[in-house]
């Protein structure tokens, strides 16, 4: 899986899921200031982003996590280790 698939997954879950608009998710999309999402929803994101890696990811994984673009190499790397 490219980052551009792992960035069109996320860009879908983020509008079906927490009605993101398409044109507001960038790399660079800041993921609680600029798409609106609490704590509740990073771990309702990490969820679903078990699909796509099909391993259990732990929410202190995603700690330092504040984009798009960082959640794309997160999951980059852990589909490629």
């Amino acid at each position: 899986m490219t980052r551009e698939d792992i960035l069109a997954e996320l860009s879908t879950y983020l509008e079906e899921y927490f009605e993101v608009s398409k044109e507001a998710i960038t790399l660079d999309s800041k993921l609680y200031e600029e798409l609106n999402l609490d704590s509740i929803d990073a771990v309702d994101l990490i969820v679903k982003l078990q699909e796509i890696t099909k391993q259990k990811i732990a929410p202190a994984d995603f700690k330092e996590v504040r984009t798009v673009g960082d959640v794309v190499e997160k999951v980059y790397a852990l589909i490629h280790k």
